[in-house]
């Protein structure tokens, strides 16, 4: 799978919910919600994130943030 760039996957090796930034050589590069880090995926190792994913993920940065736990 070739998720296009802005969607949102989860990597399946990880359990991380990631925003598609680009692919570079043989991965995808993916950064999760509310900004960070990038990190490399395999292809085949990305599936469509659900509704719920998404909303999961969100709501917990938006806790980490309101925590101070995230800039």
């Amino acid at each position: 799978m070739k998720p296009p760039r802005g969607s949102y996957v989860v990597d399946t090796r990880t359990e991380r919910v990631g925003i598609v930034m680009g692919h570079e050589g043989p991965y995808v590069q993916l950064r999760p919600l509310g900004g960070g880090r990038e990190w490399d995926a395999d292809p085949g190792a990305v599936r469509r994130a659900t509704t719920a994913e998404r909303l999961s993920a969100a709501t917990a940065y938006e806790n980490a943030r309101s925590r101070g736990e995230v800039p």
